[in-house]
């Protein structure tokens, strides 16, 4: 059988969100007592939960018109499924500093060590170990991310997408408005909020997949992303 290592978070009320974004809310709509008609019922068993969420919630994926205001239109739901079902590398950068920068030189000089190459729609998973470290904490909103220069260079290299652990694929107030504006120019995505990442270090190629919600004219959606190693 193929091993599938899931890369998302769970989703539940209280959870961290990006500065702000809609909290989740999460309640009993109907339970199972209230369907079988049980009177003043001493346990509550949810049958249906409501959820109030945003669609950058937990482990999700940017849609192109997110990233700024000329790509009106391009929206999730017309962005093509090949882009979120394609071959993915996962680079180690547990080294790194609460907002530090990665560079394109320390991308290369990753593959390089790994011994791994970045093709042409790929999905390239940068580990910083920040989830494991830092997540729910104070110091969660300042994790490392990728330059302006790092970005329009894996643009350059064709990708898909590449995914981050963090909340945001740059560091806040210094490269992340960019990164977005970058990724919308040369058409590709990222995602945000992955776990399990140090999992796929070592490893080599994998299938990822981290299809979206069809959500009409949405900005992005959660995912659930999972990692695929195939038996051979």
């Amino acid at each position: 059988m193929n091993e599938i290592i899931d890369l998302s978070q769970e989703i539940y009320e209280g959870m961290p969100v990006y500065k702000d974004l809609p909290q989740v809310k999460m309640t009993i709509h109907n339970s199972h007592e209230k369907w079988n008609g049980v009177i003043n019922p001493t346990t509550i068993t949810p049958a249906v939960h409501k959820l109030e969420l945003g669609e950058h919630t937990g482990t999700h994926v940017d849609a192109i018109n997110h990233m700024e205001i000329q790509h009106k239109g391009k929206s999730i739901d017309t962005m093509p499924l090949s882009m979120f079902y394609t071959e993915g590398i996962c680079l180690d950068f547990s080294n790194k500093n609460l907002k530090e920068l990665i560079e394109p030189e320390e991308i290369k000089k990753a593959c390089s060590e790994a011994n791994l190459e970045i093709k042409r729609g790929d999905t390239v998973l940068l580990y910083t170990d920040h989830y494991r470290k830092h997540f729910n904490t104070a110091n969660w909103g300042s994790g490392p991310g990728i330059s302006t220069s790092c970005a329009r260079w894996l643009g350059e290299m064709k990708i898909a997408a590449f995914g981050v652990e963090t909340m945001s694929p740059g560091v806040s107030g210094i490269s992340n408005k960019e990164v977005h504006h970058i990724c919308g120019e040369m058409n590709f995505t990222h995602y945000e909020n992955l776990i399990n990442l140090h999992s796929l270090i070592g490893r080599g190629r994998f299938r990822f997949i981290g299809l979206p919600l069809k959500i009409l004219g949405g900005t992005g959606s959660p995912v659930r992303a999972v990692a695929v190693f195939e038996n051979k």
